[in-house]
């Protein structure tokens, strides 16, 4: 995700600043944090710069406890709370990754990983209907469309193939 969100900025000025190059890269590769690591470039929080690296390794039980602290001294990192989706998510355990998703989207509704990835995780669990929902409301926060609008869109699109649908 680009660190730039509506968060930080309105539409208007990310626009701008995009559109003429302007803004800050992300801080990691994997297309931004995989869809959705929010402000990792700016974030101040030790665990949290050490669970971001561990998650790129994908070591995802060890992120696990160091989110743990980030949200407990900050029950408002929607970043954080992303995070402990996607590694649960990772390793299977769907019902929390889904508890965690909907953390970050209650702190962010407009959230661009947790949007991605608890799209990701309905089609894992083959509900399409609501990974659409997801992609609705990324096409919605997502001005010029972004990394996250397009890779469930075209995780969608490979879905439908494989079901018959597309």
């Amino acid at each position: 995700m680009h660190p730039l969100s509506k968060t930080t900025c309105s539409k208007t000025i990310c626009a701008f600043l995009l559109a003429f190059g302007l803004a800050a890269t992300p801080a990691l590769a994997d297309g931004g944090g995989g869809g959705g690591r929010g402000s990792d470039a700016f974030s101040e929080d030790p665990d949290y710069r050490t669970a971001v690296k561990e998650i790129d390794k994908k070591n995802y039980e060890a992120a696990i406890p160091l989110l743990q602290k980030v949200v407990a001294s900050d029950p408002k990192h929607a970043d954080a709370f992303n995070y402990l989706g996607y590694t649960h998510r990772q390793l299977g355990r769907m019902d929390e990754a889904v508890g965690f998703y909907r953390q970050a989207l209650a702190l962010d509704p407009d959230h661009l990983g947790a949007n991605e990835y608890l799209g990701e995780l309905w089609l894992q669990v083959g509900d399409l209907d609501k990974a659409e929902k997801r992609l609705e409301v990324l096409d919605d926060a997502c001005f010029f469309g972004c990394d996250q609008y397009y890779k469930l869109r075209d995780a969608i699109d490979a879905y439908k193939k494989k079901a018959g649908n597309g």
